[in-house]
């Protein structure tokens, strides 16, 4: 199931948020080796202590972690803002209650191997997507914007988002960064399920059941 997590409910998914901070080092620190904040085996930083949004994929039992993002308001502090202001034009106005950033998206690839063979890991990226612009659409947000590497807009592509680049910079690590605004719409949505087949939603709603499991396991 993919869930929303508020700080309130850490206590409920204990194991599956340390799981998601050891995911988080493993990609971005020992794989893309960025220059992120490590505790032991864990990355998290600043932004983790302001009582951000995940949006995870775990198992029933809230004990298994697949993959995760960090959603937070632009209204506060974020990352697009404080460290990534350069890779947007001055004139983009990019602060406002209907607009969230999206940062840390990561994939567990060994636990979705091992529980999901046959989802690869580029449809699991996408299953997390979907899930995003439903979640958005629940909570009235119409943009989300993002930093990322040029390749990665070829992901967004095959999921069937809709991603308007704003701007690029350099100086960040081996590849530009890249500041894009996602199209949250029903359209959008109904796009990215057609593309990759999924027939119903996949965002668990509050005091909902989970999804069925055939809908993740869709070709």
């Amino acid at each position: 199931m993919i869930v929303s997590i508020q700080t309130f409910e850490h206590r409920a998914y204990s194991d599956v948020i340390l799981q998601m901070f050891q995911a988080r080092k493993k990609v971005f620190f020992d794989t893309l080796q960025w220059d992120v904040s490590v505790q032991g085996e864990c990355e998290r930083d600043q932004y983790d202590e302001m009582d951000p949004v995940y949006l995870v994929w775990c198992d029933q039992g809230r004990s298994r972690h697949y993959g995760s993002m960090r959603l937070m308001p632009t209204t506060g502090p974020t990352l697009l803002h404080d460290v990534f202001r350069c890779t947007f034009p001055d004139a983009a106005s990019l602060a406002a209650p209907g607009i969230w950033e999206g940062t840390r998206m990561c994939l567990d690839e060994a636990a979705l191997a091992a529980d999901y063979p046959q989802i690869a890991p580029g449809r699991a990226f996408s299953l997390l997507l979907v899930a995003l612009c439903e979640f958005a659409l629940e909570h009235g947000i119409h943009t989300l914007v993002s930093n990322y590497e040029p390749h990665v807009k070829r992901l967004y592509s095959r999921a069937g988002a809709r991603v308007h680049e704003l701007g690029r910079a350099e100086g960040f690590g081996r590849s530009p960064v890249c500041c894009g605004a996602f199209e949250i719409s029903l359209d959008v949505l109904t796009t990215m399920r057609e593309k990759l087949a999924v027939a119903g939603p996949i965002y668990r709603r509050p005091g909902k059941a989970p999804p069925a499991i055939s809908t993740f396991c869709a070709a």
